[in-house]
């Protein structure tokens, strides 16, 4: 393997203290390679960027879902109280409930809910576990097949052979390694670039076709797909039709319309890392043509993440000097 360049520094009162390395690409929207550092062939875990896929498997599986609800299953949500009620209706339809669960019980991600549920003498739940959407969506896709629900995290359970499947047609190549996510789930790896032709395929679909409906509902209702205050969903907002998903260890996959797409992997996991970086590849895929309503603005504010020092600003996490030439 090559050693990736650095793609992100971390800069503290005028001196770079840490560095970055991964690999990226991206996607002209011809579907050629327009962007490329470090080796995107090498296999990873997509993490929690694999849950529009999944969601896709369900869909095709016989799944009625859309709109936010179908948002929140291909999302990693805060735990905020609409993703909570969101999962309950969803376990609801099927007839089920959050002790049907099989996720592991987590504090919301929001740290804002987190205060108010510890405020209240609450604390940690399955229903709250930023995965539990999807896990919803999981069970009421069995419930609708006739699959059983307590083995449904099984890795040859019917439900996890199509979604392997599914990650599979999506990504244009086999799954290399197969794991257990954080949620509990089964976890298949396919590369960078694997899992960028994936989120490509999502938005380049017909009207009305599984990947379509993720696309769409992702991308119409992008506070159910992480929260009100994340980055993906400030992504969202700052570039109409930008589908973003983020998955735990420093992913990042995005796709626009028209078909220009990228994908990120950070080498130490640094979740820190992945926003900007992300940033200045669709600015390295000119980002700015065909979206006439960008917010330039709010681009520059997620290209740099402050550091703090006392009670100031002294430095900046940036995307390095000249990454992806520019």
């Amino acid at each position: 393997m090559e050693i990736n360049p650095v793609l992100v520094e971390v800069e503290r009162s005028g001196f770079v203290e840490s560095r970055h390395r991964g690999a990226a690409i991206g996607f002209g929207a011809d579907g050629t390679v327009t962007v490329r550092a470090g080796d995107p062939d090498v296999p990873i875990f997509p993490r929690s960027a694999n849950k529009p896929m999944q969601a896709v498997a369900m869909l095709r599986a016989g799944l009625d879902l859309d709109g936010e609800l179908l948002a929140l299953a291909a999302g990693s949500h805060s735990g905020e109280d609409f993703h909570v009620e969101g999962t309950e209706k969803i376990l609801a339809g099927a007839g089920l409930v959050a002790d049907d669960l099989r996720c592991p019980e987590s504090w919301p991600l929001d740290p804002e809910t987190q205060q108010d549920v510890a405020r209240s003498g609450g604390g940690a739940s399955r229903l709250r576990m930023n995965c539990s959407g999807k896990h919803a969506a999981m069970l009421a896709t069995c419930v609708a097949v006739g699959w059983p629900t307590a083995s449904y995290l099984d890795v040859d359970h019917p439900l996890q052979v199509a979604v392997r499947e599914t990650v599979e047609e999506l990504a244009g190549e086999p799954v290399t390694a197969v794991g257990v996510d954080g949620c509990g789930a089964p976890l298949f790896a396919v590369s960078t670039s694997g899992v960028a032709r994936a989120f490509r395929a999502l938005v380049l679909a017909g009207p009305g076709t599984p990947e379509w409906q993720v696309a769409e509902a992702m991308r119409t209702h992008p506070q159910w797909t992480s929260g009100t205050r994340r980055e993906e969903r400030r992504l969202m907002d700052a570039v109409p039709g930008l589908l973003v998903k983020c998955g735990a260890e420093g992913v990042d996959v995005f796709a626009l319309p028209g078909g220009r797409a990228g994908a990120v992997k950070i080498d130490d996991g640094a979740m820190r890392a992945r926003t900007p970086v992300t940033v200045a590849l669709l600015r390295a895929l000119d980002v700015h043509e065909g979206v006439p309503e960008l917010d330039a603005a709010a681009l520059d504010e997620l290209a740099v993440v402050e550091v703090r020092g006392g009670d100031g600003v002294v430095g900046a996490i940036r995307p390095a000097p000249g990454v992806f030439g520019r």
